[in-house]
């Protein structure tokens, strides 16, 4: 009986996770070094994905920020400190996020949606 109850607790445990993850609540970080030439205390995007074209984009400073002429895939790296966070958002005046980022997360994303981020501790 005690078994089946820790298995049921394990695979609950397990599959919360996968669909905070899938939510874009968690963000993990891919196991290779951090990308390079991001500030720390800035968030940036990278002109494409492997943090390949340089940095483009750096938000340094708190609140919702426009998203211009980002398509495709391209690095996103929280590189600020405080445990401050770094979201993407469809709608232009910061709504419909479904990406967060922590401090010292980074991931290639499709831009392509994305209208807006906010900076936010």
């Amino acid at each position: 009986m005690k078994r089946m109850r820790i298995r049921s607790k394990a695979a609950a445990a397990v599959a919360t996770a996968l669909l905070a993850l899938g939510m874009g609540v968690l963000s993990a970080s891919p196991a290779s070094a951090a990308p390079t030439g991001c500030p720390s205390g800035a968030a940036c995007i990278y002109g494409g994905p492997n943090a390949s074209g340089g940095v483009t984009n750096q938000y340094w400073s708190r609140g919702v920020h426009r998203l211009y002429n980002q398509f495709g895939v391209h690095t996103v790296f929280n590189n600020q400190t405080d445990g401050w966070k770094f979201k993407l958002c469809k709608g232009s005046n910061g709504t419909n996020c479904d990406w967060t980022f922590y401090q010292g997360a980074w991931w290639d994303v499709d831009l392509t949606p994305y209208n807006s981020v906010i900076v936010t501790p």
